[in-house]
């Protein structure tokens, strides 16, 4: 096999795995196989039909992770793409199929890398690892936070962690992701008295009394974001009452609504000045909250200069640092890895039919990732 083919051949071989969550259909025993012959020694964890594999070479500091998800999103309509989307299909310039871009090709390209890194340098400094997961698409319960919290129980330091989520917008390379906005959401109840709209004063309107208490709340500045963040944004989601009549004054109005927030702010601190407005105007109401994921930031610093270094040498792009997006499982490796970044091939078509993504990018790919693997492991 070429150079140039390795990330295309084992590609290829994880996308022709429907691998839809939580199913894993043997990715992870596929990637095992590869990395135990160069000296991982890999483990499964599973939970909940979750499938999750920790692969580490090495034992001394740091260790570098690469991490990310075998699972994919269902294809939809099979008749509404171009060939089958578990099929790997090459057609002008591009590979098609679900998980070519989020995030088959990543993880091809994290084995090809540190094959090639430990080929080249069999004797390096540190530990390499990957973590991979079954469960990044859905809940989200049984995938990388397990994982997580049994390295923390083990006392396994994590210095370094690159997760592989599609990153980039118009060319490979052109965006990291240094951090990620947080996730609150909330579902409001705001109780009145149903009755007839021609007895008004024998009803209570939940919908009027809602009315000005969420135009505060959608008028509020929670925060200023910072030098890497946006502010903190607060949008309604849904927003339902009443029966479906006309003249039937509703008992009650439901929204659902959700924070992307930054490092400025914490969900205590949201929901408490939330809560604050709704009893200002004296609703009689219900608020359950659900935060999806708190916002983590890498700072400038060794991680950040030197995927941005390889994502140069190998380019000619400078990277661009962002937090914009939504969750990833950055969010939960970030609790016990001090660096967390995420990069990898550009993310047009993810989640979409006809997913792809350019074959020119697959090697640039890995050899971004395993230039990173030198800058940090290699004598300076």
């Amino acid at each position: 096999m070429s150079a140039d083919s390795a990330v295309l051949s084992l590609v290829r071989e994880l996308i022709s795995r429907p691998s839809v969550t939580p199913d894993d259909v043997d990715c992870q025993m596929l990637l095992a196989q590869r990395l135990e012959q160069i000296g991982f020694r890999c483990e499964t964890i599973a939970r909940g039909g979750v499938t999750n594999l920790w692969a580490r070479r090495g034992k001394s500091a740091p260790l570098i992770v690469f991490a990310g998800h075998t699972d994919v999103v269902p294809p939809g309509p099979r008749d509404k793409w171009d060939s089958d989307p578990f099929v790997p299909t090459e057609r002008d310039g591009y590979l098609y199929g679900r998980g070519a871009a989020d995030m088959k090709s990543s993880i091809a390209a994290f084995v090809v890398a540190a094959e090639r890194f430990v080929a080249a340098h069999p004797q390096h400094e540190g530990s390499i690892a990957l973590l991979i997961t079954s469960d990044e698409e859905g809940p989200a319960v049984d995938g990388t936070v397990i994982v997580c919290d049994e390295l923390k129980a083990r006392g396994e330091q994590l210095d370094y962690c690159i997760v592989g989520e599609p990153t980039s917008g118009d060319t490979l390379g052109d965006t990291c992701k240094n951090g990620r906005r947080g996730s609150l959401s909330g579902r409001l109840t705001v109780k009145g008295i149903q009755g007839h709209v021609a007895y008004p004063h024998l009803a209570r309107n939940p919908v009027h009394q809602l009315a000005p208490a969420l135009a505060e709340i959608a008028a509020t500045e929670w925060d200023r974001g910072n030098e890497y963040f946006p502010p903190t944004t607060f949008q309604v989601s849904n927003l339902r009452a009443g029966t479906g009549a006309t003249n039937v004054v509703p008992g009650e109005a439901v929204v659902l609504f959700n924070f992307r927030f930054s490092t400025a702010s914490t969900p205590d601190s949201l929901q408490a000045r939330v809560h604050a407005i709704l009893d200002k105007h004296g609703l009689e109401y219900d608020l359950d909250w659900e935060l999806g994921g708190e916002p983590f930031l890498t700072p400038r610093g060794p991680l950040t200069d030197a995927l941005v270094e390889a994502i140069r040498a190998e380019t000619g792009v400078t990277a661009e640092l962002s937090t914009t997006g939504g969750t990833s499982d950055g969010r939960f490796i970030a609790k016990i890895c001090p660096q967390v970044i995420e990069f990898g091939p550009c993310n047009a078509t993810i989640h979409k039919v006809n997913e792809r993504i350019e074959l020119a990018a697959l090697e640039p790919l890995s050899n971004i990732y395993r230039r990173t693997l030198e800058n940090l492991l290699l004598p300076r």
